[in-house]
């Protein structure tokens, strides 16, 4: 069996909102992100651009568009610019993903979240990507019918800020009260940890992204998973 442990959860009790990160966690891309990135760049600018030279994982698409702009051309983009920039890579990102040979979806993700849904927890995401480009980036895998709320990297280019965000639409969908006891968010990196934890809520890393088990206990994570297969099942009791 695949290795998985709670880390020291602060608690166990059943996830009322599950909350989602997307790249590592639901899909890879491939690179397709990059590659529009990329082709933005070249558009607009007709310089070559490699985003990971100035980025890391797990940061928001602003900050993406900011630090990359700023190492390629050597200064700070404008408003308009920023704008102009993350525009033009969504107009290539549906081409980018549809392109992509690297596109997967990872491990376990369709079965568990068809189980939760059935069980009738609120699925939702978190995640660094604009509002759009992470509908884009599901499309392919039509995942999107399993989210009615979110928190994206157009909200805030703060994780934890845009995590609080998702928590507060799945208390507005849900039309009552959800304790942040009640939440948990899924990512595969030691921001979205971070970014749970300074949201109030527990926190499941998975180590299908570039992160390994280890790295994610250290980092904190309340459940530490090999793959969504070894889902929590006290995460998955029935809710109320």
């Amino acid at each position: 069996m695949a290795e998985s442990e709670a880390t020291g959860a602060s608690g166990d009790s059943p996830a009322a909102a599950v909350l989602f990160d997307i790249d590592g966690t639901l899909i890879t891309t491939g690179g397709a992100g990059e590659a529009a990135w990329s082709r933005a760049f070249d558009d607009l600018y007709g310089v070559a651009v490699e985003v990971s030279d100035y980025t890391t994982t797990g940061i928001a698409d602003p900050e993406v568009a900011r630090l990359s702009f700023r190492g390629a051309l050597g200064r700070d983009p404008t408003h308009r610019e920023l704008a102009r920039l993350m525009g033009c890579q969504l107009r290539h990102l549906p081409q980018a993903v549809a392109d992509s040979d690297g596109y997967v979806v990872m491990p376990g993700v369709e079965e568990l979240l068809d189980r939760l849904i059935d069980t009738g927890h609120l699925l939702g995401l978190t995640t660094g990507n604009l509002e759009a480009a992470a509908h884009i980036k599901l499309s392919r895998a039509n995942l999107n019918r399993f989210f009615s709320f979110g928190g994206y990297g157009s909200d805030s280019g703060d994780r934890t800020e845009l995590t609080r965000r998702a928590t507060e639409r799945a208390r507005a969908i849900s039309g009552e009260a959800i304790d942040a006891s009640e939440c948990v968010s899924v990512g595969d990196t030691p921001h979205d940890v971070a970014a749970g934890h300074g949201a109030s809520i527990r926190v499941v890393g998975v180590a299908t992204g570039r992160y390994e088990l280890g790295e994610l206990r250290d980092a904190g994570a309340d459940f530490a998973l090999a793959t969504l297969r070894d889902w929590p099942p006290a995460l998955e009791g029935s809710v109320r």
